[in-house]
């Protein structure tokens, strides 16, 4: 019996691979993804992985990334690789990379925070503290925001 998964190509698109297992719907939710946009979208969740035991696929026909997106994913997914599909091939891959630096896209947990402040026109930023697991710290207040926080603010809970 064969175990062999079969999802079809994409002519032209993304493919975003080696996503951590049981988060490809978080990967779709930051790129704004729905189902209704009329785009091949083919998403595979939770299939084995030689390099990362067990992992999620995305594949979206007729997407390009902008590198806010990226950075989110990378996020998100530290591990996962962007393929870049024309003509049903493959010709571009490589590996996202987490910010060292995020300025204005997350918010402090620390609500004494100077970044949480109405009165002082101050944006947040952090700085990459760890990859693995992934932490960043506050460049102000020195709160730290781990991974699930991090996902948690960029998918909007």
């Amino acid at each position: 019996m064969s175990r062999e998964l079969i999802v079809n190509k994409i002519k032209d698109g993304t493919v975003i691979d080696h996503i951590d297992a049981g988060r490809a719907l978080y990967v779709l939710k930051i790129l704004g993804i729905t189902g209704r946009e009329g785009r091949v979208v083919a998403v595979v969740m939770n299939v084995e992985s030689k390099k990362i035991g067990r992992k999620d696929i995305v594949k979206v026909e007729g997407l390009k990334l902008k590198k806010e997106q990226v950075d989110k994913i990378a996020l998100i997914a530290p591990h996962s690789t962007i393929n870049i599909v024309e003509k049903f091939e493959v010709i571009k891959k490589y590996k996202v990379r987490v910010p060292d630096i995020l300025e204005d896209l997350l918010r402090c947990m620390n609500p004494n925070c100077i970044t949480n402040q109405p009165r002082e026109p101050i944006k947040p930023v952090f700085y990459l503290q760890k990859e693995s697991p992934l932490v960043f710290k506050c460049k102000y207040c020195g709160a730290k925001l781990a991974q699930d926080e991090i996902i948690r603010q960029l998918i909007g809970e």
